[in-house]
This record gives structure tokens, C-alpha cells and sequence, in this order.
């Protein structure tokens, strides 16, 4: 594209934006890669906080965040992996650290997670039920 970022990568920054609710304007990028797997898409997420980071913080979140699976433990080689994501509802969460670039305010992590099992289409359905839970979906229907 015209910005050096392929369709691809643009898809991913506003589908990303329009997930989490965020403003067209929030500084968002990202690099996709096409390789060599069966069924898994994996993602390095960079985030630039207001606060510093807590990494075992940010670790229990994850841990605790349902659809995610926390595997990080590299005294084991065991982080995630297009591979071990295949065939999972989970989307696989590891290699928590912080970010070189923006230090102590700064988190960086890798993510796996099987396509057909949890992509767009598992979500769309997941964010409706819970919009559908939390009384959104009749809000956004209203107006």
C-alpha cells in the first residue's frame, strides 16, 4: 500500500482498532508475515503503556483471560508455537517481556492461535454473546 504496510497488516490495525474501540488515530502497527504452517496465525504484540509494566502482572492477566492460553516457561523451550496451537480453541500467550524500544512502559509478547478454531468468525460470535450479556447489543440495536 501507498504507506508501506501490506492489505494484510492494515487489516490487522483496523480490525485491532475496531475491536478494542479504539480511535482511528490510535497509534497502531503491526508486520505480517506469510510462512509455512497448516492452520495458525501468530502475532508479536508491542505495547506502549502510560504506567510502568508489571510483567507478572501482565502474566496473571493473561493467565486468567479466557480464550488464552499462558505458555511461558523458557527454561523448558516452552513458548507458543503455530504448531502446539493447532487444533486448540486457545489462543496460545508467552514470551512476556519488557520492550527494548519503550522500556519500563513498554510490553512485548507473542501470540498463536488456529485460524479455524479461533478466527474471525469465533469471535464475531464470542463479542456478540458478550455484547448480548452486557446489554450492549440491545443499546447498539436501539439507536
Amino acid at each position: 500500500m501507498e504507506n508501506g504496510y501490506t492489505k494484510e497488516e492494515m487489516k490487522v490495525t483496523w480490525e485491532a482498532r475496531k475491536i478494542c474501540g479504539l480511535a482511528d488515530d490510535f497509534p497502531l502497527s503491526c508486520t505480517a508475515v506469510r510462512i509455512p504452517t497448516f492452520r495458525a496465525h501468530s502475532e508479536t504484540i508491542v505495547v506502549e503503556t502510560e504506567k510502568p509494566v508489571d510483567i507478572q502482572a501482565a502474566r496473571d492477566a493473561l493467565e486468567a483471560a479466557p480464550g488464552v492460553k499462558l505458555v511461558d516457561n523458557l527454561d523448558k523451550l516452552e513458548y507458543p508455537m503455530p504448531i502446539t496451537a493447532t487444533g486448540q480453541y486457545d489462543v496460545e500467550a508467552g514470551r512476556l517481556r519488557k520492550s527494548l524500544v519503550f522500556g519500563d512502559n513498554g510490553l512485548e509478547f507473542f501470540v498463536c492461535g488456529d485460524q479455524l478454531l479461533r478466527g474471525a468468525a469465533l469471535n464475531a460470535v464470542l463479542i456478540a454473546e458478550k455484547m448480548e450479556e452486557n446489554g450492549a447489543l440491545a443499546a447498539f440495536a436501539a439507536a
